[in-house]
């Protein structure tokens, strides 16, 4: 892995994070179809310029909540811009993380955590704050990208995720990704 694995992806670059090509390969109602049902509470950690949480809110029904939560504040105005006036707007709560950690109280039915846990310098510290906030029947989806984070990188993650007290469901197959599905033990 690269010295910079921990480096936030700048709000500078937000374009590169949502665009037709990632759309193609990386289709969000696609890939999160098996997982979101209408009236989940979601929180899309890491959220970025939206691109997960925008299709995520347009896939749960009227009662359902997307948390779209990230550390820049710029990210989550890329957000707001997007939603501003749509009828998926009262859906997206934005939330800024904390510096120390992420600070949603709310208990949610599925966390996505897509191209970020690389870039967290904590990751038990992290692994343990989701586990408080992810319901007993919870699912978490992990996907990391095979350019920054090696197999042996990722299965020592999955093995400290059990440690912490979740359990694979599931490994999807996904485009240059590494990714896991868990729910909590308890």
């Amino acid at each position: 892995m690269s010295e910079d694995k921990n480096k936030i992806c700048p709000v500078e670059l937000a374009g590169s994070l949502d665009n037709s090509l990632r759309r193609f390969l990386q289709n969000p109602r696609r890939l999160l179809k098996p997982y979101i049902n209408d009236d989940m509470t979601v929180l899309d950690l890491g959220c970025g310029p939206g691109f997960f949480s925008i299709e995520i809110a347009k896939m749960l029904g009227e009662n359902g909540e997307v948390i779209a939560a990230d550390l820049q504040e710029g990210m989550l105005n890329k957000v707001y811009t997007k939603i501003k006036g749509t009828n998926i707007e009262q859906r997206i709560k934005l939330h800024k993380c904390l510096s120390g950690g992420i600070g949603v109280t709310e208990k949610v039915d599925f966390i996505l955590a897509f191209y970020m846990i690389h870039e967290v310098p904590d990751k038990n510290k992290l692994f343990e704050e989701l586990k408080l906030i992810l319901k007993p029947d919870g699912k978490m989806l992990i996907v990391e990208p095979m350019f920054h984070v090696t197999k042996k990188a990722f299965n020592i993650m999955v093995n400290n995720l059990n440690s912490i007290g979740f359990a694979v469901i599931d490994s999807p197959k996904l485009f240059f990704s590494r990714s896991v599905l868990l729910t909590n033990k308890d």
